[in-house]
């Protein structure tokens, strides 16, 4: 296992890989960063991974559109979260889903309750390999942007970057008060998600 740093338009990422698949993806700034990996004692390098990995970040920023199935992925989590994220990578650059449609793909029979909305959502946070698993296509069932381990800005970046129609908005506030509170909208530039999900893989494979 081997991590290294791609220098990124929007902040500096550490990539982690073995010789069979992309392990993590984090920006080196943002919320659960590493998840439950010793990084400080994972030395640095590159594999073949990470270098097809450096790669297709490179023609993802210039919006060259590569191929979501060209990495191997090891997502190490439980076993519902890993059905969430399949679940996120069947929608392609340019579509956005919300948190209860992504819960749906994973349990279609049932209903969508407060308790699985959070599960959901603490899968979505908790994405080990950002951008190829595409968290920041996830939004509010409104159409508004939502939470974001990488932070809101970085989101909104991302999804601009591959063409998603975002725009600020403006809403008074609840209190009666005239100040306004800044949102911003999104509406994706396809209507329905794509076909054929990445499949998943754990260490043990």
């Amino acid at each position: 296992m081997l991590k290294y740093e791609y220098h990124s338009p929007l902040g500096t990422m550490t990539t982690l890989a073995d010789d069979a698949a992309l392990h993590g993806l984090w920006f080196n700034d943002q919320k659960y960063f590493g998840a439950d990996y010793a990084l400080d004692e994972i030395a640095v390098g590159e594999n073949s991974i990470i270098k097809r990995t450096t790669a297709w970040l490179d023609q993802y920023f210039a919006k060259q559109d590569p191929d979501p199935h060209a990495i191997p992925l090891a997502l190490e989590t439980t076993p519902y979260r890993q059905r969430i994220l399949s679940g996120l990578q069947e929608v392609p650059a340019g579509s956005t889903i919300t948190y209860q449609e992504l819960g749906q793909k994973a349990a279609p029979n049932q209903n969508i309750s407060k308790g699985t909305a959070r599960a959901v959502g603490g899968a979505v946070a908790h994405n080990p390999i950002l951008i190829l698993v595409p968290c920041h296509r996830v939004i509010g069932s409104d159409g508004r942007l939502t939470g974001y381990a990488g932070g809101t800005a970085r989101k909104l970046a991302l999804l601009q970057l591959e063409g998603v129609d975002c725009k600020e908005q403006h809403q008074p506030r609840r209190d009666g008060d005239c100040k306004q509170k800044r949102h911003i909208d999104c509406k994706p530039k396809h209507e329905s998600a794509g076909k054929g999900a990445i499949q998943t893989k754990s260490m043990n494979q």
